[in-house]
């Protein structure tokens, strides 16, 4: 057996506009409420499963491997959204990508507080 990651749940002060959050950014859907979470499907088979916290979230960082065409449109969203974005993890270049190992890459966060990050190619993949 290969083992894969299936599923992670993400705590968020409102699930649905959470996962409506990451699923419009990223041009995926949100699939119907399982139980007390709001799942989005990457393509991969991983599912991010919201789930409502009462009281402070320790925010998480989340990661998408997404070819140049999807960044291209996930980045078009982004900015389209005025959302505020970085080129490194710790926010210190405002309005900037990466371009880390030839590719490119960059930081946002969700509604609840959450590190989102697109990039073209994984980390140390490059020359």
């Amino acid at each position: 057996m290969t083992v894969q990651l299936n599923h992670t749940i993400v705590a968020a002060h409102d699930k649905q506009t959470s996962a409506r959050f990451l699923a419009d950014i990223l041009g995926l859907e949100v699939s119907p409420q399982y139980g007390p979470f709001v799942p989005v499907r990457i393509p991969n088979g991983v599912t991010l499963d919201y789930m409502d916290a009462d009281g402070e979230i320790t925010p998480q960082h989340y990661a998408f491997l997404v070819s140049e065409d999807e960044f291209d449109a996930i980045f078009g969203r982004i900015r389209g959204s005025g959302l505020t974005y970085w080129a490194d993890p710790f926010h210190r270049s405002p309005g900037r990508i990466n371009r880390n190992d030839g590719g490119r890459g960059a930081y946002f966060e969700d509604p609840g507080g959450h590190s989102l990050e697109i990039i073209t190619r994984p980390y140390g993949s490059g020359s």
